[in-house]
């Protein structure tokens, strides 16, 4: 492929989005490339604490058993007090309880404070979609989602290769290095971020959201439960696998060989493949990617070596490469303005539930009824989470027909004053900002019928033009007689 054409498709891909999302995105690597605890927690447990594979277990359950709690609460937090409070919090708490986590020694203390750490660790996802959201055009937003999705990977791919090196030299540096960097995520949100929280200026208010709300919510709550699903499939890359392949006779390193290939795909391949799906129906590319992933895994009852392992990594990578940035844009559509965090803080459980549920349905399938099972299992659930895609999807609103808040960006060192809503006609409204300087030039959101439209750079506030003045009386001249 042409350099020209790589460039240009490179340009494509990152350009119209704006810098509050960059930062977003550079907080995000950031954490990612620091997340080492959770990749040697086990080696720690067992290898340099001596603990049994049980323990280790148990206290991967109370991580996991963290990030579910704190799902909803973080959502709450998200839409009541902001992203950017929510933000700090979540990334401030995480730096202290992970580095408190290497300093314990005490087996109990060891498990209370791994559940902190997955309350912590977990708040982030909901500030941090909903923020996405908030400061991303909705036709921008799947392409957002998935350079994020791609950051993650790739932070993921650096720190797991690193933290290998660090465990080898001090398992306690590397609690307080993942600590010191997610404080560095945190200075970067206090410092370039402004709270992207829409907030209401028309004079009609929304209705509260609630968590009763989105439980309400059947379709969303339906798309949870397939969320859910499809997550159950994605896990066993990392819970079922391993014990299978380990079981058949093959060595970690194998394993890791096969691995391999997942964080490789992604990094490649999901700018170019997000080009691809940027402007395809949703409902088609999730049915599409649940099945593929599905019998992704149900190939692996077919494999017979590292190489044909590896051949089905690369199926279900591609799967996950679709489902991820369309899932998560999915949620934003059928989430309400005002009721982004909660919303988002409900999807994010169904991904820490099925982190609880996959290790426990893997290892009871392979003990009872062998690995095959296992993967014919993970066929007939992608199965019906595709079939229930197409299923909920049929009326799915288009992005058109979403009504966006109107709301003012805030320039990163200066707060706006607070614009005025002014009625012009029962069906439009004009946002209407205040005179401010000629040197503070940012985006205005008109609202116009069912939409937000972004009316680029404000304009300078121009001098009103004065009242034409009343015409004067005219003067009543009587004529004498001569």
């Amino acid at each position: 492929m042409p350099v020209a054409v790589v460039r240009r498709a490179v340009r494509e891909t990152v350009s119209g989005l704006p810098r509050e999302f960059w930062w977003l995105w550079t907080s995000t690597l950031i954490n990612r490339l620091g997340a080492f605890v959770a990749t040697f927690m086990a080696l720690y447990l067992t290898l340099d604490r001596g603990y049994s594979a049980s323990y280790a277990g148990l206290v991967a359950s109370l991580h996991g058993l963290g990030g579910v709690v704190s799902s909803l609460v973080a959502g709450v937090m998200t839409d009541r007090f902001g992203r950017r409070p929510t933000l700090l919090v979540a990334q401030v708490s995480t730096a202290g309880s992970v580095a408190l986590l290497g300093f314990m020694q005490d087996p109990v203390a060891i498990a209370g404070v791994a559940f902190l750490v997955g309350m912590a660790s977990n708040a982030s996802r909901p500030a941090v979609q909903a923020m996405m959201a908030d400061i991303v055009r909705p036709e921008d937003r799947v392409r957002a989602f998935s350079l994020n999705y791609w950051a993650i990977n790739l932070g993921f791919a650096v720190s797991s290769m690193g933290a290998g090196f660090i465990a080898e030299f001090s398992y306690l540096a590397g609690f307080l290095i993942e600590a010191g960097m997610t404080l560095v995520c945190a200075f970067v949100v206090f410092a370039k971020l402004p709270e992207s929280k829409p907030v209401q200026v028309a004079k009609e208010t929304a209705p509260a959201v609630g968590l009763v709300t989105v439980l309400r919510d059947g379709r969303f709550m339906s798309v949870v439960g397939l969320s859910f699903l499809v997550a159950l499939v994605f896990q066993q890359g990392s819970v079922g696998l391993p014990v299978a392949m380990g079981e058949a006779g093959f060595t970690p390193a194998d394993y890791g060989t096969a691995m391999a290939v997942n964080g490789v795909m992604i990094v490649v391949l999901q700018i170019p493949v997000t080009r691809f799906i940027e402007h395809r129906d949703p409902r088609r590319l999730l049915v599409v990617s649940s099945i593929l992933a599905g019998y992704g895994f149900g190939l692996t009852a077919f494999a017979g070596s590292v190489g044909a392992f590896t051949l089905t990594v690369c199926v279900w990578t591609l799967a996950e490469i679709v489902n991820a940035p369309t899932q998560t844009g999915l949620v934003v559509r059928l989430s309400p303005v005002h009721g982004r965090g909660r919303y988002q803080g409900m999807y994010t459980l169904s991904w820490a539930l099925a982190s609880l549920v996959a290790p426990v349905m893997s290892g009871l399938v392979i003990d009872h009824f062998g690995a095959a099972y296992l993967w014919g299992l993970c066929a007939v659930v992608g199965t019906v989470a595709g079939l229930g895609y197409a299923l909920l999807m049929r009326r799915l609103p288009t992005e058109d027909s979403v009504r966006e808040p109107v709301r003012e960006p805030v320039a990163a060192a200066v707060r706006q004053p607070v614009a005025q809503a002014v009625r012009t006609s029962a069906r439009e409204s004009v946002l209407v900002p205040e005179p401010r300087p000629a040197s503070l030039a940012d985006e205005v959101v008109v609202e116009v019928g069912p939409a937000a439209v972004g009316c680029g750079p404000a304009l300078e506030a121009a001098p009103t033009p004065a009242p034409e003045p009343a015409p004067a009386p005219a003067l009543r001249t009587e004529s004498t007689p001569a």
